[in-house]
């Protein structure tokens, strides 16, 4: 599989995944939609987090991390909210989404 992003064929493993990290919005717009996902504000938050902490820690976290970390800076997320978002798995999806690799083993540290 492959994706168009900024005009240019950008490679990805069997999964759908990016094999290197792209942070460009046109790649969250382009991945969403291959995903069949409508962007809101919220699934924006939920991208920077995963950009940040990929910057940081050099992969994703899994997903109670994941929900953990995301209730520093949004008190009413649930793991409700979070498959709202990203039917398929919020740390996998949200990863993928995200234009960053995929997530080690079941979803990252």
């Amino acid at each position: 599989m492959t994706y168009f992003i900024n005009g240019a064929e950008v490679e990805t493993d069997g999964d759908g995944y990016l094999l290197e990290p792209d942070y460009s919005n046109e790649a969250v717009e382009v991945i969403a939609a291959a995903e069949g996902i409508s962007l809101t504000p919220d699934h924006w938050k939920i991208v920077e987090y995963m950009r940040n902490e990929y910057r940081e820690n050099g992969h994703t976290p899994n997903f109670r991390n994941m929900l953990k970390g995301i209730q520093e800076f949004w008190e009413d997320a649930d793991s409700k909210a979070l498959y709202d978002l990203f039917p398929m798995g919020p740390a996998k999806q949200g990863a993928k989404i995200a234009g960053l690799p995929q997530p080690y083993g079941k979803g990252g540290y």
